[in-house]
């Protein structure tokens, strides 16, 4: 057993002061700590965190004295929160299970039944931590993961403020994890921030954005920054435009609660699309430090606009009844929970503007959707056709524009689309692909996005979580749209299975442009 004593004198200095001059191959581990999950009989906590939670430890990533604590209203004792995890482990987590791992992580959990606003629950919350530090040396380091509908966020911050969990004492930490959505639009992320970085400092906040975890979008950083071969097509001399899609084959059965009154712009482009935006368009950063990525990011994020008129340029859509996997599924307003009047959008595209002198002219195109045509997650870059002065029309009527496609889901990977001849006697040019997957090209599985971002927020290390002006910089953007589209009446319907509404098609064909058929 691990005593206090040992782990308060290593717990505030855990990351080695050589950790710079350390071999960057080899695993950073956690130090002494625990995570307090609010919220922790929810549907994330069972697909998502308790999994990555056994995931990392099972990777050798989490200190052998790691504590976890659940908090709900569930009258549980600690073995009944111990079986709870156990299936959702069993169940969720992507490494093997080995029972050693688990008795060792299993023997620090520990369950807090209250409600939000109970000053008592919060008081055992705080004693049961005391008792952790002392029996599993988790050295008063603690991450409180606000898995909670963000109007509890306020009542949540205040009662760890006010049982002194929020400010450690010196030479420890204490940080809170947010999931989206951070507020609905601009003034409600500025009130939302306000809240929290009354009782937080913006060090000890972690915006768990997931798609930030994903192995495929860090590699852009990767691709653009490590290939010299890349670097001098990256910009509007050779790009016509851009398009970053994530599209859904799934309905919103069953999700009427969350989703009705939030729509697919809130709930994908204002996050999850404009931070790949920003990763696309940034300049190079000094280094990849926190401080560093998240400078270049605001950047761009200050120079993009939307595109106008937004009556053109954007599209928004709701699907109707139809057939997709060879089964006929219902339209939203059939879908269980959502008013027949209901006025909220399942498909969105808006058209943006990088005032940069890289992206000066480039349209950059952001579309998200539920029961589309397939389920994706791309960004692509379409290039400038070539001249092709020295062929006929005949030799490259089947030659589109080069392109080249970031696969961040399903099959990871990157495409390259280019023209080359076909064989024969005539001179006739047609796209190919080459393409990297990887899943053929490194034996090692990729860690899921949570597992990435839990390990580095108890390392402290933010480069790919969200800062204050990064979420406002994204509400500004977006919420002129929002705006326009509150005066305009009901989405455009669109047929289950097919790739969004008219209305989107035209934005681009405008132009003499034409979404791709992932």
């Amino acid at each position: 057993m691990v005593g206090a004593g040992a782990a308060q004198s290593s717990a505030a200095g855990w990351r080695n002061p050589l950790r710079d001059k350390r071999d960057k191959r080899l695993p950073q581990i956690a130090g002494p700590c625990g995570v307090v999950i609010f919220g922790v009989t929810g549907d994330l906590a069972r697909r998502k965190l308790m999994p990555a939670i056994y995931d990392l430890a099972n990777r050798g990533l989490l200190p052998p004295t790691f504590a976890l604590v659940g908090f709900a209203r569930r009258d549980w004792a600690d073995q009944d929160f111990v079986d709870v995890v156990y299936q959702a482990v069993k169940q969720h987590a992507r490494t093997p299970f080995r029972q050693v791992v688990w008795d060792r992580l299993a023997a620090g959990f520990r369950f807090v039944t209250g409600t939000f606003d109970d000053d008592a629950a919060f008081a055992q919350l705080a004693e049961t931590l005391e008792k952790l530090d002392a029996e599993r040396g988790t050295g008063g380091n603690h991450a409180f993961y606000l898995s909670i509908p963000p109007d509890a966020f306020p009542v949540v911050c205040e009662k760890l403020h006010a049982s002194g969990l929020a400010r450690p004492r010196e030479g420890r930490w204490s940080r809170v994890v947010i999931e989206k959505p951070f507020g609905h639009d601009l003034s409600s992320a500025v009130e939302l921030n306000s809240v929290v970085n009354s009782v937080f400092p913006e060090e000890s906040v972690f915006r768990i954005d997931h798609y930030l975890g994903k192995e495929t979008v860090q590699n852009i950083l990767a691709l653009r920054f490590a290939n010299q071969l890349f670097d001098p097509i990256w910009n509007a001399h050779y790009v016509d435009h851009v398009q970053i899609t994530m599209a859904e084959d799934i309905g919103l059965g069953g999700r009427a609660g969350y989703y009705d009154g939030i729509g697919a712009a809130r709930d994908v482009i204002q996050n999850h699309l404009l931070q790949l935006l920003a990763l696309t368009a940034m300049e190079e950063p000094v280094s990849f430090s926190p401080a560093e990525l998240q400078a270049e990011k605001i950047k761009v994020l200050s120079a993009t606009k939307l595109a106008l008129p937004l009556d053109e340029t954007t599209s928004r859509g709701q699907y109707t009844a139809g057939w997709q996997g060879g089964e006929h599924v219902v339209g939203l307003l059939e879908e269980e929970g959502f008013a027949a009047d209901s006025r909220t959008e399942t498909y969105a595209a808006i058209t943006l503007e990088v005032d940069t002198r890289r992206w000066a002219g480039v349209p950059f195109y952001l579309r998200s959707g539920k029961r589309l045509g397939r389920r994706v997650t791309e960004i692509a870059l379409v290039f400038k056709q070539a001249p092709h002065l020295p062929f006929d029309a005949t030799m490259t009527d089947e030659l589109g524009k080069n392109a080249l496609v970031i696969r961040v889901q399903p099959d990871e990977g990157i495409t390259l689309r280019f023209g080359s001849k076909v064989p024969g006697h005539l001179m006739e040019v047609r796209d190919v692909n080459m393409d990297f997957s990887y899943g053929s090209a490194f034996s090692e599985d990729s860690p899921e996005a949570y597992e990435r971002l839990i390990l580095d927020m108890l390392l402290g290390e933010p480069s790919l979580f969200p800062v204050n002006a990064e979420v406002e910089l994204c509400w500004q953007i977006l919420d002129p749209v929002l705006e326009n589209w509150e005066q305009h009446g009901r989405p455009e319907p669109y047929e289950a299975g097919t790739w969004g509404p008219r209305s989107s098609f035209e934005m681009l064909e405008r132009s003499g442009r034409e979404w791709r058929r992932p």
